[in-house]
């Protein structure tokens, strides 16, 4: 038996009102931040939140801009300098923490305008606390990503990281979800676009 949560998930009914994305961002991080500092001792790995220099994922994020470059999707060589200084990143090397795993715009709820409600707690687990700062560039713009960032009270280098997971997820996912899944991969495209952005403003 599960309770229904009443609003619309903000894929279908995006925030965009300045004020209304400011809002959610300092709620969704502080979310964030709330999560990290709860007793994490004997909890099972997130799927996401490990080592960006996983072979696996690896494997995938360089096959995806091969793929999505030479279809001119994306500028892969932009891509791929934006991929390799993720990867040079020092890795999470703290005590894994909890994540939600999936802080998608499908997996957020607003109401009248406002953030009620974080949805779909499969993912769960604990890992790096960098997973959980891709949804600055998955949900936010430039100017509210910032209240995202300092309402999660997260360090520069899981700052860092946090967008190398941005390019991860964006990335893999527009490659295998692009016939299949249009809406994911709609999400994913943005999330590249402005995590790339970003690369290239720094």
């Amino acid at each position: 038996m599960f309770r229904w949560l009443d609003g619309d998930n903000i894929y279908d009914a995006p925030l965009t009102d300045p004020a209304e994305l400011a809002h959610a961002a300092v709620k969704l991080g502080r979310f964030v931040a709330a999560l990290r500092k709860v007793d994490a001792s004997g909890g099972p790995p997130s799927w996401r939140g490990g080592p960006l220099t996983d072979d696996d994922e690896e494997d995938d994020v360089r096959a995806a801009i091969r793929d999505l470059g030479a279809d001119g999707t994306l500028d892969g060589d932009v891509a791929t300098a934006a991929w390799e200084e993720a990867l040079r990143l020092p890795q999470w090397d703290g005590d894994p923490v909890w994540l939600h795993g999936d802080l998608l715009p499908g997996n957020l709820l607003a109401r009248g305008g406002r953030l009620t409600a974080v949805i779909d707690f499969g993912g769960l687990g604990i890992g790096d606390p960098a997973a959980d700062v891709l949804a600055a560039w998955a949900v936010f713009t430039p100017e509210t990503r910032t209240l995202f960032r300092e309402a999660a009270d997260v360090d520069d280098a899981t700052w860092a990281r946090g967008r190398g997971w941005a390019l991860c997820f964006g990335l893999v996912a527009e490659h295998y979800y692009r016939v299949t899944n249009p809406v994911l991969a709609a999400v994913a495209h943005r999330t590249v676009a402005e995590a790339l952005a970003e690369h290239g403003a720094g």
